[in-house]
């Protein structure tokens, strides 16, 4: 705890220097209205008041009860009196509904005064008045004394009363009932006790115990009472008071010289206020003292509020946590001050009764602004638990405050209080003069320390460091640790490297994983491009992959051949070489190889060494691959003037031409293999492709004879027009080809492939083929075509003879059926006499079908055919039973029209 002396204090007059307000408003309590409205006049206590208290809704005056509460804010409302209590005493209404006083009285007869205790129920009522539930005297036996303070704890398990003899009574248990409680001497000493307080901190219970000479402090939890005393002087009756949880419950005493503080176990801070103190009590974290308003005679050590002349006093009311004086007010002769309804009420020796209301929050603030006092303001707020936009607001307005009077240090601490509250721009834009750029930096440093920044703010912070070149503050603000980083990382970079700090930006775009601003730098700005080629190689897969394919042709230009390893690596089985990931996380990860082939530009030597070596890697790499690699080799072999390496790189492409890859794309194949006039790939591709005309068209354009005859040889066989675009070609020579014709006539001969007289036109425009050349073609055609029109003859003199054997069965076959229809129509004629029968029929049909067994009866009679059918010719039996068909003449004349049909 702080301890101030009471000496330094006055020496150095600190409660002189405190500013006073009047926080509080004074008015008079006044009657409540009569019945007729009429009112407004000043409220009056009897005379005789000597003692009161306040709590719980009630106040109490003397030996009168006043419960209830206010009423429309005036006060007071009258109650009941109640009698009884002596001419000293104190009384203290405590719980909801009991009021406990302590004074002298004759309960034990005339003779013997002695102080008693009475308890009192306000609810319950005997003949009007309160309820007595409790008498007994306050001390044990019955030696005389005089009560001079009395506290009750508020759950009226304790109750403690002081005598001016120095002793202290304590009271345990249920004190509204005899036989729950125990009442015991705590204390005993040679000085007046003069105020008594208990304080209540969880389970544990304190008594504080003040004499004019002493404070002292009983712990009241553990069964011996222990105490400590805490000071060696005291002070006057009504001098003493408990602060609230404000001021962590301590124990008020003042002294002549200063007010002191005490927690049960030490003394706390003293304030030195001047005056001869009367009266102390705590309200709402105000400190309240009733002191002499000038020095008057000397009053008596224990009556010390006792009025000695009827000078005035004066009433503070002290703030100690803001240190100021809330209101000061001079009243004439206070016997006490309540705290009841929410406000103060002064009960002065005339029975007048002053209130005393304290102004709202915002009030009180307003006159603090028109003062300028905004520190004071900003306390005051803080004590009454503003809310953080209203501090806010008052942090504003002592910003604007300084930075109008040019105090821009000052301004810049208020307005960094209104972070999170008021808008940065409000603030930024007053200090965006170069002079005031240090107060711009500190205001952005707390705003990205609270996270609040965005990415302009980081930009016009950095910009700062950039400009005053501060660069510690610059270094500790981007190297901070990940959980410390409060701003945006890709704008930092941005400004840095706009900035010239390109080591700055690459520290930061390396350290926060921003990889392409990290390229960017090195390969733009610094120009290191091995270094990027090696964070390239320590990046993960898919990472790496895509930098490779921006930023490829930049390290292939400048780095090529640590370039083509790292894509080697990269397309067959990549493992990055940092630490950022352990061996064989990225197991069968490759990249496709086509891909990184525009990487090569101008740089075909490393682009031949990467083909070729994925080729033998990777059996299945894309066609690309091996496209690109056929024509580097095409080129290679074309423009080669040594004959050896022409041969080896001849062997090279044909070899790869014959690996099997160019079946899906012939065609691009075979135009590379003619744009370097590759002849031997052109025509290997020819005849992988089946294009034998092409195969021979080549041997014709280079005149090989021989060569369009094998062609011819070969593939004749699949193609037959081979052999008449031979003949045409030979035709057309003026040369003497004659041998070339007579192997063509003859394998045309022998195929058949085209007729004599074409073969006359084709071979006419020959001016060196004579009729030598064909005649033995021409006779043996000749000789083949007499042959084949004596056997067409032979054959047609057969099908005629045929065709007339057919046409006399036909005849027969019609001459049947008209016999059939004739018999058909007798039967019709018996049937339309009404006569049925049933029969059986014969019909010559082209197949036989089976009479079943069960159709075979025998009443059935036959019909017969009156013709005897050749044996060569098969009929059915068809009987009338088994298709369900009767003779009727509907039936009988449908079987006529079918025969009709075959007749025709």
């Amino acid at each position: 705890m702080e301890v101030i002396s009471c000496k330094t204090l006055q020496e150095t007059g600190e409660t002189s220097e405190w500013r006073r307000f009047v926080f509080f408003d004074r008015e008079m309590v006044k009657e409540p209205p009569g019945p007729e409205g009429a009112g407004g006049k000043p409220f009056a206590l009897p005379p005789g008041i000597t003692v009161c208290d306040s709590g719980r809704g009630s106040l109490v005056f003397g030996d009168i009860l006043y419960g209830g509460g206010k009423r429309d804010g005036a006060g007071p409302s009258g109650l009941p009196r109640v009698r009884g209590l002596g001419p000293a005493g104190r009384a203290a209404p405590r719980g909801e509904t009991c009021a406990v006083w302590c004074g002298l009285s004759s309960e034990t007869g005339p003779a013997i005064l002695q102080p008693w205790v009475k308890v009192w129920n306000l609810e319950k009522r005997d003949g009007g008045n309160p309820l007595c539930t409790r008498i007994f005297p306050a001390i044990p036996g019955n030696k005389p004394t005089v009560v001079s303070c009395l506290t009750v704890h508020e759950n009226l398990n304790f109750m403690a009363i002081g005598f001016a003899d120095g002793s202290v009574v304590l009271t345990k248990g249920d004190i509204t009932r005899d036989r729950h409680s125990k009442t015991q001497i705590l204390h005993e000493g040679s000085y007046p006790v003069t105020g008594l307080a208990f304080r209540q901190s969880g389970k544990t219970t304190h008594l504080f115990v003040v004499t004019t000479e002493n404070i002292q402090s009983y712990l009241l939890s553990v069964k011996d009472y222990s105490h400590l005393e805490l000071d060696t002087h005291g002070c006057g009756l009504h001098c003493s008071s408990l602060s609230d949880p404000s001021q962590d419950l301590q124990f008020i005493v003042a002294g002549n010289e200063c007010v002191y503080l005490y927690q049960p176990d030490e003394r706390g801070p003293c304030f030195a206020f001047e005056g001869q103190k009367l009266i102390v009590h705590w309200y709402r974290g105000y400190l309240i003292i009733v002191s002499k308003d000038r020095k008057t005679s000397p009053k008596s050590e224990f009556a010390g509020n006792e009025a000695q002349n009827s000078d005035k006093q004066v009433l503070n009311i002290y703030d100690l946590c803001n240190k100021f004086i809330a209101y000061s007010s001079v009243f004439d002769d206070v016997v006490d001050v309540l705290a009841e309804w929410g406000s103060l009420y002064v009960l002065t020796r005339d029975g007048k009764i002053h209130v005393l209301q304290e102004k709202d929050a915002q009030t009180k603030l307003e006159m603090l602004f028109r003062k300028n006092l905004f520190e004071m303001a900003i306390n005051l707020a803080k004590s009454h638990h503003l809310d953080s936009d209203g501090l806010s607001e008052i942090f504003r307005q002592y910003g604007d405050h300084l930075y109008n009077k040019g105090n821009h240090d000052g301004a810049i601490q208020q307005y960094i209080r209104t972070i999170g509250k008021l808008e940065p721009s409000y603030v930024i834009r007053k200090f965006l003069d170069a002079q005031r750029i240090h107060n711009l930096t500190a205001y952005l440093q707390t705003l990205h320390l609270q996270s609040l920044a965005n990415a302009d703010h980081t930009t016009l912070l950095l910009n700062c460091y950039t400009k005053l070149k501060d660069s510690t503050k610059l270094e500790e603000f981007i190297k901070a640790s990940e959980s410390e980083v409060r701003f945006d990382v890709e704008t930092a970079i941005k400004v840095l490297r706009q900035a010239g700090y390109y080591s700055h930006a690459v520290y930061l775009a390396e350290k926060h994983d921003h990889h392409e601003w990290y390229l960017k730098i090195q390969l733009e700005d610094i120009k290191n491009y091995q270094e990027a080629l090696h964070y390239i190689g320590k990046l993960p897969f898919d990472q790496a992959e895509s930098n490779m394919k921006r930023y490829g042709k930049i390290l292939m230009h400048h780095v090529p051949k640590e370039t083509t390893e790292l894509l080697k690596n990269l397309c067959t089985d990549y493992q990055p070489t940092g630490d950022s990931e352990g061996p064989g996380i990225l197991e069968g990860k490759k990249a496709n190889s086509e891909e990184f082939i525009p990487v090569f530009a101008n740089n075909s030597r490393e682009l031949k060494a990467f083909l070729e070596h994925m080729t033998e890697v990777q059996s299945d790499s894309p066609q690309g691959v091996y496209d690109t690699l056929l024509e580097l080799r095409l080129q290679n072999w074309a423009h080669e003037l040594d004959e050896q390496i022409k041969e080896k790189l001849h062997d090279e492409a044909l070899t790869l031409l014959k690996s099997g890859r160019f079946k899906t794309v012939f065609d691009k194949a075979l135009v590379l293999c003619q744009m370097h006039n590759f002849k031997d790939g052109v025509l290997y591709l020819y005849e992988q492709g089946k294009l034998f005309q092409q195969i021979m068209h080549y041997h014709m354009q280079n005149e090989q004879y021989k060569k369009v005859i094998e062609v011819c040889e070969l593939y004749g066989d699949q193609e037959a027009c081979l052999w008449e675009q031979a003949l045409g070609y030979f035709a057309r020579k003026e040369e003497d080809c004659k041998e070339y014709i007579a192997a063509v006539l003859k394998h045309i001969e022998n195929k058949n492939l085209m007729p004599p007289l074409l073969v006359v036109q084709t071979l006419a425009h020959n001016s060196t083929a004579t009729l030598s050349v064909i005649k033995d073609y021409l006779v043996n055609k000749l000789q083949k075509q007499s042959c084949q029109i004596e056997q067409d003859g032979q054959r047609i003199q057969k099908y005629r003879e045929e065709t007339t054997r057919i046409r006399q069965e036909i005849e027969e076959l019609k001459a049947r059926c008209r016999t059939v229809i004739s018999c058909l129509i007798l039967e019709y004629y018996f049937l339309t006499k009404g006569k049925y029968t049933v029969f059986f029929f014969a019909l010559l049909l082209p197949v036989t079908v089976s009479v079943p067994r069960s159709f075979r009866r025998p009443s059935v009679a036959f019909a017969r055919v009156p013709w005897s059918c050749p044996p060569s010719i098969s009929y059915v039996v068809i009987p009338s039973t088994s298709i369900a068909l009767k003779a009727t003449p509907r039936a009988i004349q449908n079987v006529l029209l079918v025969c009709l049909k075959i007749a025709k």
